[in-house]
């Protein structure tokens, strides 16, 4: 582990000067062929990294060519940061081989488990705010680190329960476990919008209690709506609607306090148009400039 606040504080600025401040996308394959036709200007985009994690074939072949024209960020969703075990050492081999050979500018991964033992779960499953699982995440994200010589990027979860077991606020925990390992944090402000409706707590409130000096990426996404059995409000992070007009006004306090930041647009369900992708991120883009101009 980390043990001095100079170290961490150097391992924050990396993270914050990998993406260009500037708007993105996520980069499906749908939209190969129109990315490279028509070289839309957009700062950088970013890719799963588990999509990517084989010898060959036109996943590598595209994402070579745009690799070629825009900066890159991988986003992991498979490390299980949080599990009680220990990382899968294959898939941080893995990871390891797919950094080294696109040298993205940016690489992040949940603040989540989706593992125990020899079982996989497709999921992103939240954890107990406790001393025990501060340090195994630290641990965790110490060997992340260590072994890809570089920074990550934490990302806030999106949750729909809280653990009774939990002694330590989830923000206080995001800012214990930066403050030790010196990572930085992806910002997913649709994940602090859904998790504080979810758990009825005051959006901003909960954003202002984060480290935002750690912030290297944010993330803009929209929600499915529901109700749980009391017929409160549930919200689903689904990645599968426009960005929601709360989200958009977090995110323009998010920007009043941090500045400009490299800001990804997200869509992994019912992915409309390309061009529709490119109108949200030319909303974030707009805001970015103009957090540029007041700073």
């Amino acid at each position: 582990m980390i043990p001095t606040c100079e170290h961490a504080l150097l391992r924050t600025q990396a993270a914050r000067a990998g993406l260009p401040p500037r708007a993105g996308l996520g980069l499906k394959t749908g939209h190969f062929n129109e990315v490279l036709d028509s070289r839309p200007d957009l700062g950088f985009f970013e890719v799963h990294a588990e999509n990517h994690m084989v010898a060959g074939g036109p996943f590598h072949h595209f994402l070579g060519l745009i690799r070629e024209q825009y900066p890159l960020s991988l986003h992991g969703v498979g490390l299980s940061i949080g599990a009680e075990g220990a990382l899968d050492a294959q898939h941080l081999q893995r990871l390891t081989e797919l950094i080294e050979r696109y040298q993205p500018h940016s690489f992040s991964e949940h603040l989540a488990w989706s593992s125990h033992g020899p079982v996989f779960l497709n999921d992103l499953l939240p954890l107990a705010y406790d001393t025990p699982t501060l340090k195994r995440v630290c641990e965790h994200i110490d060997q992340v680190q260590n072994r890809l010589q570089r920074p990550m990027l934490l990302e806030n979860p999106a949750t729909y329960l809280a653990f009774q077991r939990s002694t330590i606020d989830e923000p206080e925990f995001i800012r214990e476990v930066i403050q030790r390992t010196g990572c930085g944090l992806l910002l997913d402000v649709n994940n602090v919008y859904v998790s504080c409706i979810n758990h009825q707590r005051d959006p901003l409130a909960y954003m202002d209690a984060l480290p935002l000096h750690a912030v290297g990426e944010i993330h803009l996404a929209g929600f499915a709506e529901d109700s749980d059995s009391l017929g409160d409000r549930l919200l689903i992070d689904d990645h599968g609607a426009p960005i929601d007009q709360a989200v958009w006004a977090l995110y323009r306090q998010v920007l009043a306090r941090v500045g400009p930041v490299a800001t990804l647009i997200e869509r992994d369900n019912q992915v409309p148009t390309f061009d529709v992708l490119l109108a949200e991120a030319q909303r974030a883009e707009a805001l970015l400039i103009r957090a540029g101009d007041r700073s």
